[in-house]
Parts: structure tokens; C-alpha cells; sequence
């Protein structure tokens, strides 16, 4: 049996037009998942999942645009979802935003709320929303891409640190209830990765080299390397991994 065999798999990521996300739904499906590419714009996701089934020669994704931050749209989601392949297995809450870079002290109430609602509470609605299933089958996976902002502090992305760091818990409160049903959660902590989401840590050589040399690897991470990891924690290979945040950030944290 190969460990990372996903065929028959159904895999739902939001966030997965661009950088990590896109390189997700890619890699998931090429082990063999039928994915569900979403995002807010309708024609990214539309472009992104043509050209997974040009690459696969088959029907392997479908696109779903949604909006995280609407509970009746992650419920429209999940669905359609439904309505297309039966069911979910593998949940990925990769989208995530933050619109607000500086003090802690200065974030205005309304940045402070949308971080939150988009990078902690929608995630908690989509847990809510294919946990039921999940139980039913004993079987299931849920991922959220973290970071390693919330494992250290900042003194320019304070918010967004704070729901990193509440992601992470979250993961290992569905692990710890819902482990006996046989299901997993676990979060991925990606270091600098070169996205557009981080476009202005790496697209200036000055700014990219005092970002990476602290890191034993000295270089920026590529999305197909968080790929990597979230086809482990989708598979059998990480049949025994739950509650866990699995860091990959070429050793920056260290």
C-alpha cells in the first residue's frame, strides 16, 4: 500500500487559488483526491481547477468560489460539496487574511474583527460543518494552515499572530473530542514562503536576505513544500499524527 494514496478522497481547501493553497489542491489531487478549489473570485477558482483536470486527464476538481468570511456561504460549501462527490474526508482551512501591518496598540476594532472572523471563527464554522460526517463514517481529517507567527511574538503583526496561535488550539481541541471517532486535526506552520500573501518580505533582495539568514537553511520556502505536508496529514502516513502543529520554515524558529 502506498502511504500517500488519496484516490477516492475528498478533499474541500479554501484559499486555494494562489500560493499555498493552489499548490495544495495540485498536490492532492496528483496522489490521487477529487478537490474542491475555492476562493472568493469565481474565475481564479474556475482557472485553477481547468487546468488540475488538464493535468489529471479527468474530472479531479471542481470549483466552488465562497466568501469565509458568510457562515450561509461556507454552509452553500459544504453543500455543493455534497452534492457533487457524496461527502468530505479531508477538510484544509487555508484562507486566511490580514489586512492590518503595525503596533499591536494601533489596530483599529474593525482590522482586529476580520482577522479574527476570517483567520479563527470561519474555521471553526467549517469544523462544525463536516465534523458530523466525519463522526458518522469514523473517519476524517482536518488540517489548518497556521504560521509560525503563532508561535512567537511580533511587534507588527500582533493580530494576526494571536489567531495563528488560536488555530493551533482549535486543532488540538477537535483532535482531543473527536479523536475517539477516528478523526485527526492538526495544523501546518509555514515560515516565509514565497507567495503573494508575502510578497513584501522576499520581492526586495535586502528585504529576503535579512528575512532568511537567521534561518539554518538561508532561503525562502516554496508552496509546494507546505504541499508536502498536508498531503502527510491527508494520508495514511499521518494515521497517527493529531492535535499536532508540524513547523516547516526551514528552521527559522529554531
Amino acid at each position: 500500500m502506498n502511504l500517500f494514496d488519496l484516490s477516492g478522497k475528498i478533499a474541500l481547501v479554501t484559499g486555494s487559488t494562489k500560493g499555498i493553497g493552489e499548490a495544495i489542491v495540485h498536490r492532492l489531487a496528483e496522489h490521487g483526491a477529487n478537490v474542491v478549489v475555492s476562493s472568493r473570485k469565481a474565475d481564479s477558482c474556475d482557472q485553477v481547477a481547468g487546468d488540475i483536470n488538464k493535468a489529471r486527464s479527468r474530472e479531479a476538481a471542481i470549483a466552488i468560489p465562497c466568501n469565509i468570511n458568510y457562515k450561509e456561504q461556507l454552509e452553500q460549501l459544504v453543500a455543493k460539496t455534497r452534492a457533487k462527490w457524496g461527502r468530505i474526508d479531508v477538510l484544509v482551512c487555508n484562507a486566511a487574511l490580514n489586512p492590518y501591518y503595525g503596533p499591536q496598540m494601533g489596530i483599529p476594532d474593525e482590522a482586529f474583527d476580520k482577522i479574527m472572523g476570517a483567520n479563527i471563527r470561519s474555521n471553526h464554522w467549517l469544523a462544525q460543518l463536516v465534523l458530523p460526517e466525519m463522526v458518522e463514517r469514523k473517519d476524517g481529517s482536518i488540517i489548518i494552515v497556521s504560521s509560525i507567527g503563532g508561535l512567537r511574538g511580533s511587534p507588527v503583526l500582533g493580530a494576526y499572530c494571536i489567531s495563528k496561535a488560536a488555530d493551533m488550539q482549535l486543532a488540538r481541541n477537535i483532535a482531543v473530542e473527536y479523536g475517539p471517532h477516528n478523526i485527526r486535526a492538526n495544523c501546518i506552520a509555514p515560515g516565509l514562503i514565497k507567495t503573494d500573501f508575502a510578497r513584501a518580505l522576499w520581492e526586495n533582495p535586502e528585504t529576503l536576505k535579512r528575512s532568511t539568514q537567521g534561518a539554518p537553511l538561508r532561503r525562502i520556502g516554496e508552496p509546494d513544500e507546505i504541499a508536502g505536508a498536508a498531503v502527510f496529514l491527508a494520508s495514511k502516513a499521518g494515521s497517527f499524527t493529531t492535535g499536532q502543529t508540524i513547523v516547516c520554515d526551514g528552521g527559522a524558529t529554531i
